[in-house]
């Protein structure tokens, strides 16, 4: 019987999704700033079992919406933020089972440091880490890197590919299993021999290496991304373990699932290599009355413009008459249909985007009830949706954890759908699949590199096909 993976999804700041709930009494999104606040999130989780610890990250802001920076500072929508990477040591520290995922972009930042600062978390953790792996779509993170204007979407895809590379030949190839031997009486903490430069030489990137991070448990960190382009969809088959996934309708999530599997095969993978996490609200009491009661106090103080600060939007939809068509309205301004196609349609109307985004966007994952009512929906996605865990999204810092773990664990725990305990000693990527499988699977794409003869061999890159790719 598959039971659920659950992480606790997170972000350094104020506001991550649920925007204006900072305000609600007794919530915490104002202590971001607290080292003891991260703690206290890292032993919550660990004590209702979860899988990780997931945090979120952005290295922009969101400033397309009235054109400035001022919404997204009022309504501290994703900024202030903190770097995510940074917590892990604290929250590790004061745990010893729970995981962290860690989003972290390859687009601007060359990746030798990257390789070294997550092959520490990871040795430090005992492989505890994974890395949500992203190309950063906002125009002002491209500017804050000294660029003009965001690289289009697939180039950045082909940028990334190029970055598992290097990162690959860091962590799987430029150490061998045996070379730290720490032989006290020969002198000798690491064989010369075992380790290696990688030379890396490719269209945008020069990296020399070696390694400076002796082999961790994982060595390459449990691999996620989020995907819904053909592209993001290529890279997924070739690199991705853990798939956040989507869908207006099961039909449509099964068919998400389903093409990513069979491209993953394409690549030379398993139809089991891959997870698929959806993001998840659940909002849960001891009863389907009292939920439906909180869930209304929550709306109260949900920001319908941090929403749209979100979204990216290009029009403020409250100013229009709410029988126009979004469509419509963006064709009169001279807008094009670009950040708000990621939430609306635009055929849909002004009225029913705002009900939309007054209701908290719900989506296809979104439950409000009692345990039984909760933990039946769960069973629903798992069984038919066919995903194999959720990001639980938090209304309300501790209390969405709070009542998760108190209420709804213990239900999925009787019905044989959630772990009673962990597995003592066991790494973040035997969590999500099986144990004795640290490492990344002999046949993955990264693994060619524990062959030294790979480390030199030009990889077949994956979008040479596409106009902008430089090996074409």
């Amino acid at each position: 019987m598959k039971q659920l993976h659950v992480n606790l999804f997170e972000m350094a700041c104020v506001s991550h999704i649920v925007h204006g709930m900072w305000r609600a009494p007794g919530n915490n999104r104002h202590r971001y700033s607290e080292m003891e606040h991260w703690l206290e999130t890292a032993k919550l989780a660990e004590a209702g079992l979860f899988d990780a610890v997931f945090l979120a990250d952005v290295i922009g802001t969101y400033d397309r919406f009235g054109e400035s920076n001022d919404a997204a500072l009022r309504e501290a929508v994703q900024i202030p933020n903190l770097d995510p990477l940074l917590l892990v040591p604290a929250m590790a520290a004061v745990t010893k089972n729970i995981g962290f995922g860690v989003t972290f972009s390859t687009t601007y930042e060359p990746p030798f440091a990257f390789a070294r600062r997550m092959g520490t978390l990871d040795l430090l953790t005992q492989g505890r880490v994974g890395w949500n792996i992203v190309t950063s779509y906002l125009r002002s993170a491209a500017q804050n890197f000294g660029l003009d204007d965001e690289i289009p979407h697939d180039e950045r895809y082909a940028i990334a590919d190029e970055y598992m590379d290097v990162l690959y030949k860091l962590w799987e190839g430029s150490w061998d299993d045996n070379a730290v031997l720490k032989d006290a009486a020969a002198g000798i903490y690491t064989n010369p021999s075992a380790v290696r430069s990688i030379n890396h030489t490719g269209p945008n990137f020069r990296v020399a290496g070696p390694h400076l991070v002796e082999p961790s448990r994982q060595r390459t960190p449990l691999l996620f991304q989020a995907t819904g382009s053909s592209a993001g969809l290529e890279f997924a088959a070739r690199h991705a373990e853990v798939v956040f996934i989507g869908g207006r309708t099961t039909e449509e999530v099964r068919r998400n699932i389903a093409k990513t599997r069979e491209q993953a095969v394409a690549h030379g993978r398993k139809p089991d290599d891959i997870r698929f996490i959806v993001m998840a609200g659940i909002i849960v009491d001891e009863t389907d009355a009292l939920a439906s009661k909180k869930l209304e106090h929550y709306r109260r103080y949900y920001s319908v413009e941090g929403a749209l600060v979100h979204a990216q939007a290009e029009i403020d939809l409250r100013r229009y008459d709410v029988n126009e068509r979004i469509g419509d309205v963006l064709l009169r301004e001279g807008q094009s249909f670009g950040n708000m196609g990621r939430r609306f349609r635009p055929d849909q109307t002004i009225g029913s985007a705002l009900k939309q985004i007054a209701s908290f966007d719900e989506g296809r994952f979104f439950v409000v009830g009692s345990p039984t009512t909760v933990a039946d929906q769960i069973e629903n996605w798992l069984d038919v949706d066919g995903i194999d865990g959720i990001n639980l999204r938090q209304y309300h810092s501790f209390d969405t954890a709070r009542d998760f773990i108190s209420l709804v664990v213990p239900e999925l725990q009787q019905r044989g759908r959630y772990r009673t305990a962990y597995t003592p000693d066991e790494t973040l990527r035997e969590r999500l699949f099986e144990p004795g499988r640290a490492r990344l699977p002999a046949y993955h794409f990264g693994a060619r590199y524990r062959d030294p003869q790979n480390l030199t061999a030009p990889a077949a890159p994956l979008f040479s096909s596409l106009p902008f790719s430089k090996a074409s």
